[in-house]
């Protein structure tokens, strides 16, 4: 039995009412857009808003229920969209707000809702409230955090934070003072205790909820707040510290008033408008303290990305999460991929192996209560694109070093302020390069680091560059059929760096260079392939901004369709299912909702099998076939079955729907 022969004809016998309450987004799919690799209407190689207009027949065709657009504004693209120098207007790059507009309008026209990003703990350098700060004018510089050094003559930075890129988190300015920015220096961090930073942000969301869009995925949504007197951490490595230990700088209790604002705000539209935390924690109960009933709806389960492909560790997982967001009334989140992380195919071992687990991941998430979201071309098998030429990469973490965050040594002479903001120290003449950017020219390194990977950045020419350390993640390129590799947790960090300096703050003169994201990000974010036989594969009229593999003429939307046994028909049968069939979709909704009475069965070693109101789900992450009793009539299935009606042989890596 193969999932072409029954999808069809199961969606007929059921009637799915899970959407009657007018709750859309507790079961709703998702389906992330990174704007500039989607669709390019007018030849410059990058994705615009008339690019995604254009194909969005392809996600109503999926079968997903809302989309949700990256940044878009106006912006010097310092960190793809994430430096927002103008939060009410489109870049030209993408469009203009007719375009925005006439998206919403569209997607509306085609039962899809639309979400899109809000960066509210940073904005672009070039935002007129921080080249205000930097031109001295009064009291601009209280919307930010400006400190002044440690050190007899303060040139220390005010605390050890380390920057999520690497590096300082902090950059001095020509009067002395120091800025913090969490992650590249052209992001400066703002004060959210300042009243006209609160007032703005509700301009802002109230201007895109009037231009009718259904909510927001709100960028670091755990980091608005910092601890009282900004603390030093004592240790170094602090990116890898994200979401498994306490940090002074994210998740804290503060954040909570602000959604608790938002929300009311959200309410007081017509229409389920909704919002959505991308946001880090320490365990699955601090990260459900985010969709409490006055919070937000949604936030992100990277805990769920990040296992590993291990039986025991994702029913822990899948247990854990339902566990906290039932105990506060949510639904919980499902996601594989992202534009920070390493496609799921190469991250379970690519090839082969690794595209066999991704289409019983993606079953398995599917057939799990509550919202699920995808990322651009997954639907598609996309593998990672691991051998981006140097030259090519933009993610800022890649270019790290080339503008310098510790200033000159006390006496020495002050350099001139650099070109992208008055005011801010620029990179000395004949000053040597760092062992990153010896690095850089010498090809591509294909690993990433196991921490977690923040929010979605591409680079300036001033940006930080990978380093060179030591990680946790298989190697693997995108070729065909590497060797079988197991995908580690993508959390904690298990090299001596995380252990380094642990118990002192690190000393910035001599201290070596902070370790931070790995730079290779762009691998995940390659334009996605639509049809035709090479590059761009209709992404365009022209080429696309980061190379596209040979390879991929054989994966585009076109070579897919109507293929039974193609990855994009295995998505499109999952939706139509998901939809039809009554035991699958949302939880209940009240302050303790039964999750759809799901209940996990006794099953073979290395296998998953649980049951809902008429329905289960079995998962074999075995590399071998496993034989079990059948627990119904087979619907869907990422690999072929053989059952008689009373036991199933279960292929190797590979996940089964079934009915009863």
């Amino acid at each position: 039995m193969t999932h072409e022969s029954t999808a069809v004809g199961l969606a007929s016998a059921y009637s799915n009412v899970t959407n009657a309450s007018g709750d859309w987004w507790r079961d709703a799919v998702i389906y992330q857009v990174y704007v500039r690799s989607f669709a390019d209407s007018d030849g410059d190689g990058i994705g615009d808003l008339r690019g995604v207009r254009s194909r969005l027949p392809h996600l109503a065709r999926l079968g997903v229920d809302a989309v949700w657009l990256t940044p878009f504004y106006v912006s010097p693209q310092a960190d793809g969209g994430y430096d927002v120098a103008d939060y009410r207007a489109v870049d030209p790059l993408f469009g203009d707000l007719a375009d925005a507009d006439e998206l919403v309008r569209a997607a509306h026209g085609l039962g899809l809702r639309v979400i899109v990003d809000v960066v509210p703990n940073h904005t672009s350098e070039q935002h007129p409230w921080f080249r205000a700060a930097l031109a001295g004018e009064p009291g601009a510089r209280e919307r930010y955090l400006f400190r002044r050094g440690r050190g007899a003559d303060g040139s220390l930075p005010p605390n050890d934070w380390e920057s999520i890129f690497g590096g300082p988190a902090w950059t001095r300015v020509a009067d002395g003072d120091w800025y913090l920015h969490l992650f590249a220096p052209e992001q400066p961090d703002l004060d959210w205790t300042h009243p006209e930073v609160t007032a703005e942000f509700d301009s802002v969301l109230r201007f895109w909820l009037d231009l009718g869009v259904d909510g927001f995925r709100i960028d670091v949504a755990h980091g608005m707040v910092k601890a009282d007197g900004l603390p030093d951490i004592g240790r170094g490595a602090q990116a890898t510290l994200i979401g498994s230990e306490p940090l002074p700088f994210f998740d804290q209790d503060g954040v909570h008033e602000i959604h608790r604002a938002w929300r009311r705000l959200l309410d007081s539209y017509e229409g389920r408008r909704i919002g959505v935390a991308e946001a880090w924690a320490p365990s699955s109960e601090r990260l459900a303290l985010y969709v409490r009933p006055d919070e937000l709806h949604q936030a992100f389960n990277f805990r769920f990305l990040t296992c590993p492909w291990d039986p025991e560790a994702m029913r822990t997982v899948i247990d854990e999460s339902l566990s906290a967001t039932t105990a506060v009334g949510a639904p919980t989140t499902w996601v594989l991929s992202n534009h920070d992380v390493v496609r799921h195919v190469t991250r379970y071992g690519g090839g082969r192996q690794g595209l066999a687990r991704a289409r019983a991941a993606a079953l398995l998430m599917l057939a799990l209560p509550g919202s699920a979201y995808l990322y651009q071309g997954e639907e598609l098998g996309l593998p990672e694109v691991t051998d981006l030429p140097p030259e090519s990469r933009q993610d800022p973490a890649f270019r790290r070093g080339r503008r310098p965050q510790i200033p000159v040594p006390a006496g020495a002479p002050a350099p001139e302020s650099g070109p992208a903001a008055p005011g801010i120290i620029a990179p000395r003449d004949g000053e040597p390069p760092t062992r990153a950017q010896a690095d850089a020219g010498a090809g591509p390194q294909v690993q990433t680091c196991c921490g977690p990977q923040a929010d979605s950045r591409l680079a300036p020419e001033r940006s930080p560059a990978p380093q060179d350390q030591a990680c946790c993640r298989p190697q693997v390129d995108s070729g065909p059929a590497p060797e079988p590799q197991l995908a580690p947790q993508a959390q904690g960090h298990t090299g001596p760096e995380a252990d380094a300096g642990a118990g002192q703050a690190p000393d910035p003169q001599t201290a070596p260079e902070a370790e931070g994201q790995d730079g290779l990000r762009d691998g995940c974010r390659v334009p996605i392939p639509w049809d035709g036989p090479e590059p761009p594969y209709g992404f365009g009229p022209a080429g696309s901004w980061l190379p596209q593999p040979p390879a991929w003429a054989g994966l585009s939307v076109a070579a897919q369709t109507g293929d039974p046994h193609s990855t994009l028909e295995l998505y499109r049968a999952a939706l139509e299912l998901r939809r039809a069939m009554p035991g699958l979709g949302a939880p209940g909704a009240g302050p303790s909702p039964d999750p759809r009475g799901m209940r996990w069965l006794p099953a073979p070693d290395g296998v998953l099998l649980f049951t809902r109101p008429g329905f289960a789900c079995t998962l074999n992450t075995r590399p071998d076939a496993v034989e079990l009793p059948a627990p119904g009539r087979p619907v869907l299935s990422s690999a072929p079955v053989e059952t008689d009606g009373r036991t199933v042989r279960l292929p190797p890596d590979s996940c089964t729907w079934w009915a009863f």
